[in-house]
């Protein structure tokens, strides 16, 4: 896809009707037509670039492939996980605005009790098409930023193995949670 809503839009699609087989496709059945969706759609290698931070260059190319492994699974389970079933809900693409180079998709979640949540997606150009490298909720709260205060602790604590192992934990326990429901 070659334009930002475009491509926001195409994800909303595969997040919407995944929601209306939620229930019958389990977790690990969300997860399996959503992981390759997620790597198409988002550019992770970006995001756990920028998750990182500045450690980032001191890591071997291996452990830099680890996290971004461990990283793109932590994504779609945690897709999978809050966009399990379907109820009504209604995903809007609502408008973009230019960011630099990059450009911001807004949309908004509207549930069917009324209540909106405002997510919106700075999408970067990569390889011909446009993916997302950042996701804020309600229009302010970076998901980077929010992921690199949590990474930065646990790689000062435990190096890229426990970084790895704390992510794969996350996705476990999403699945879990998800199955027990």
């Amino acid at each position: 896809v070659s334009d930002p809503q475009g491509t926001v839009r195409a994800f909303y699609g595969v997040l919407l009707g995944t929601m209306r087989d939620g229930r019958s496709l389990g977790q690990s059945g969300r997860y399996g037509r959503l992981a390759p969706v997620v790597d198409r759609t988002f550019d992770i290698p970006t995001m756990t670039r920028l998750a990182i931070g500045p450690r980032w260059s001191t890591l071997s190319a291996a452990e830099q492939q680890q996290l971004i492994g461990a990283f793109a699974h932590y994504v779609a389970a945690t897709y999978a996980d809050r966009f399990d079933s379907y109820s009504g809900e209604q995903l809007q693409v609502t408008g973009q605005r230019p960011n630099g180079a990059d450009v911001i998709v807004q949309t908004k979640i509207i549930k069917s009790n009324g209540e909106t949540t405002e997510l919106d997606y700075l999408m970067r150009p990569n390889q011909g098409s446009w993916q997302i490298s950042d996701v804020y909720l309600d229009g302010t709260i970076s998901q980077l930023a929010v992921h690199r205060s949590e990474f930065h602790s646990i790689l000062q604590r435990e190096g890229v193995d426990g970084l790895v192992m704390a992510l794969d934990r996350k996705v476990d326990l999403l699945r879990s949670v998800a199955r027990s429901s």
